[in-house]
């Protein structure tokens, strides 16, 4: 005779955040939809708030004292909150690619290496890609000096996992990783900015002319 199956129990499923008639306290401390508090006030007058503008009560702080609510559109609540959540998320690990080409425009190749130690500042790869168009595959050693520098200007952030190296006949790739922040230089973000415009310094006082000198002006 076979043995029934031991009866489980489900429980109903919490949800993610308390809104409107689900929740519970009689009192609340309630924000506006753009974040204003309103103060304490009883839920049905909260709830009254709420409808009036067409939006949700969400209990954003459930064990607070009172609990905190906020009058919102839950859908535009929740997309907030997973957009905050996944820029929280950390980024070691990630790989951020840089396209340069061999005729870039200083300032432009300035741009890309503060790029560049930016994200291996963020503990973040960062890959190299120059690409050769037309006539310049003729001069693939032109891309592989700006490659070259590229590496060395930024050496003291990260280093390259192994020579630039040609993927087809028209990338030239090298892909760098960052140093250990022990020995890496320190974040320029985290430098006092420097002040763009300086104190200029008065010029030194001259010695009054004698009395033989200003005969000769």
């Amino acid at each position: 005779m076979s043995r029934p199956f031991p009866s489980r129990s489900f429980r109903p499923r919490e949800p993610l955040h308390r809104r409107n008639g689900k929740i519970r306290a009689r009192e609340v401390r309630v924000l506006d939809d753009t974040k204003q508090q309103l103060g304490v006030m009883s839920l049905n007058e909260a709830l009254r708030l709420a409808q009036a503008k067409n939006l949700d009560l969400v209990e954003i702080v459930p064990h607070a004292t009172p609990p905190v609510c906020r009058i919102v559109n839950y859908g535009k609540f929740l997309y907030e909150e997973a957009k905050r959540e996944s820029h929280a998320k950390p980024t070691a690990g990630q790989m951020k690619e840089i396209q340069i080409s061999p005729a870039i425009d200083p300032h432009d190749l300035a741009t890309k290496r503060d790029h560049a130690i930016r994200f291996l500042c963020d503990d973040m790869k960062v890959r190299v890609k120059l690409r050769f168009r037309g006539r310049q595959k003729a001069h693939k050693e032109i891309g592989f000096q700006v490659v070259n520098q590229f590496i060395k200007d930024v050496a003291a952030y990260g280093q390259a996992d192994s020579p630039p190296k040609m993927l087809g006949d028209r990338d030239l790739n090298a892909v760098l990783s960052p140093l250990p922040r022990n020995k890496r230089a320190k974040n320029p973000r985290d430098l006092p900015a420097q002040d763009p415009h300086p104190t200029s310094v008065a010029p030194a006082a001259q010695p009054p002319l004698s009395a033989k000198d200003s005969s000769e002006v």
